[in-house]
C-alpha cells in the first residue's frame, strides 16, 4: 500500500487484508471478485443486473464501497455513475478526517486508475493530456499499469474530471 496524497493509499488485495482491522481506513475495494460476490452473494458468472447493488453497495456503516468492476479489455465495462460514486466517496471520506484506502486485486489498474482520476480531479495532479497526468502519477505511484478498458475509460472522459478542477 502506497501513500498517494494526504490520507489516500491505494494498494492490492493483500495491503487491503493487512489494513481491514484499521478504523481509522474507510475502504473502496475495485473489484469484482472476491469483495462484490462475497457482499451479494451471488453465485454463477455474475450478479443479477436487477439487482439494487449491481454496481456498487456500501457496508460496514457506510465505510466500506465495494465496486462490480473487473479488469476489462473494453471501456463499455466502466460505469460512469459507478466511477463518479467511488470518487465522490473518496472525496467524502477524506472530509471526514479518515484514511481511504483504494484497493484491487493487484493494485495496478482499477484502483491506481481511481486514484489518478481522484488526484485529477481535486487538482493535484496537473497536466494538459492524460499523459502528463500519468507521467506525473508515475513519479508517485509507479505501480500505476492500467488495463486497456479503464485506461480507454480515464482517456475518454479526462477533460470533463478536469474541467471539474479547474471549474472549481
Amino acid at each position: 500500500m502506497q501513500k498517494i496524497a494526504d490520507n489516500l493509499y491505494v494498494g492490492n488485495q493483500q495491503d487491503y487484508e493487512n489494513t481491514f482491522f484499521d478504523d481509522s481506513f474507510s475502504f473502496l475495494l475495485a473489484a469484482k471478485e472476491p469483495w462484490h460476490r462475497e457482499m451479494i452473494g451471488y453465485k454463477g458468472r455474475a450478479c443479477d443486473k436487477s439487482h439494487p447493488e449491481y454496481l456498487w453497495g456500501y457496508r460496514d456503516r457506510g465505510s466500506k464501497l465495494i465496486l462490480n468492476m473487473v479488469d476489462a479489455n473494453s471501456s463499455l465495462f466502466f460505469d460512469k455513475n459507478m466511477i463518479n460514486e467511488a470518487l465522490d466517496f473518496i472525496e467524502e471520506e477524506l472530509f471526514k478526517g479518515k484514511n481511504v484506502g483504494i484497493f484491487c486485486n493487484k493494485g495496478e489498474s482499477r484502483s491506481a486508475s481511481l486514484g489518478l482520476l481522484f488526484l485529477i480531479k481535486q487538482g493535484h495532479i496537473k497536466g494538459e493530456t492524460l499523459t502528463d497526468c500519468e507521467a506525473e502519477y508515475l513519479k508517485i505511484y509507479p505501480q500505476y499499469n492500467p488495463g486497456n478498458g479503464i485506461r480507454e475509460f480515464v482517456k475518454m472522459n479526462f477533460k470533463e474530471y478536469r474541467k471539474e478542477y479547474r471549474n472549481g
